[in-house]
């Protein structure tokens, strides 16, 4: 009941599009524990052109109603008071913090700038080494997506295994659109390939993506092949899918640059299956329930970024240099990715065809 007698509630979530879609199952919990308040999100200036902001993924879905945003890092006075006059200004009664855990300063430094604001009740900030760490548990480490959620457990059960928590709630225009975009397959079933990173350490490779798709083509004859990402991903998305048509691949569409994030994931809906590295569109992918193949780099640890659910096949080397975090490997020569063969993604994308 006190809950629901919450007017302003600010949710603190960084990030782009993969970070902004393993927060769902919190979101959907913060609408259901907030149902009668205006929900405002403090996120972060998108610092790449590939890099869509959260509202381009959550709008039109009703879990948040407004957007306050601000340059990560920043020490800048002007922009800090900016911020804090904004908020103060608004008077949030909670906030709700699901950022990622950085430092355990940069954690009480941003508590107390949300004291200053005015904000007296601050949930889920993670002052504890358990709400700071993905927990060991079945398969490996806990994902994000349920550490998230359980530092939230005041509010109630994150439902994180319910499709329902995942739910970007695609409205029917833009299912429209996917329609639309994917017309000329007609009745194929289609395949989608998002062969884009925004970093180079995660990149398999463009040979790697020609010859996979060159075996591709030939063991799902009958099907369409739909590229999606960014508009500076259209060149290398057709690099690739010249060895689909070498070797007599039936179509393919590219939809680089053309679609909004969440029209994505409306094409992505009617996918038999996504194939793609570890990045923001894959996570799309298995929000929407369909099964993925991910070819992930070792630079974060295993399981942490995985796309959610049991339907999906990752291919992650865990060399000597696991969990690295860098976003440039120049003296290893990104060798937990580049040792991931053709074969090993071609006997995972078989499994899940076979299964779908």
């Amino acid at each position: 009941m006190a809950n629901e007698s919450k007017k302003r509630v600010l949710i603190y979530r960084l990030g782009s599009l993969g970070d902004t879609v393993v927060a769902l199952p919190a979101l959907h919990l913060v609408e259901r524990a907030y149902p009668n308040a205006e929900r405002r999100m403090l996120t972060n200036i998108p610092v790449n052109s590939k890099a869509p902001a959260a509202e381009a993924i959550l709008r039109g879905t009703g879990l948040v109603h407004g957007y306050l945003s601000y340059k990560v890092g920043t020490r800048s006075l002007r922009e800090l008071a900016s911020l804090w006059w904004q908020l103060a200004r608004w008077r949030p009664q909670v906030v709700v913090y699901l950022a990622a855990f950085r430092s355990e300063a940069a954690v009480v430094r941003d508590s107390r700038f949300f004291s200053l604001c005015g904000i007296r009740s601050q949930v889920g900030v993670p002052l504890t080494r358990p709400m700071q760490e993905n927990l060991p548990g079945e398969g490996g480490l806990e994902p994000e997506a349920s550490r998230l959620a359980r530092n939230l457990s005041e509010l109630g059960d994150g439902l994180v295994d319910d499709p329902e928590s995942w739910d970007l709630r695609l409205t029917e225009v833009e299912r429209a659109r996917a329609r639309e975009a994917l017309a000329a397959a007609g009745e194929m079933p289609v395949i989608a390939v998002s062969v884009g990173t925004k970093v180079q350490s995660k990149d398999w490779g463009a040979e790697n993506w020609r010859n996979l798709l060159r075996e591709l083509a030939v063991a799902a004859k009958g099907h369409a092949l739909v590229l999606c990402g960014a508009a500076e991903e259209f060149a290398a998305s057709e690099a690739a899918a010249a060895g689909w048509l070498e070797a007599g691949g039936t179509l393919t569409i590219n939809l680089c640059g053309k679609l909004t994030p969440r029209e994505s994931a409306a094409v992505f809906e009617r996918a038999r299956m996504f194939l793609g590295h570890d990045s923001g569109p894959m996570h799309l992918a298995a929000a929407v329930q369909t099964p993925c193949v991910a070819i992930f780099a070792a630079r974060n640890r295993p399981r942490v970024w995985f796309p959610y659910g049991r339907q999906h096949k990752v291919i992650y080397h865990q060399v000597d240099c696991w969990g690295c975090g860098l976003e440039t490997c120049v003296v290893e020569r990104k060798k937990c990715i580049t040792s991931i063969t053709v074969a090993e993604v071609m006997a995972a994308v078989r499994d899940v065809l076979g299964k779908s």
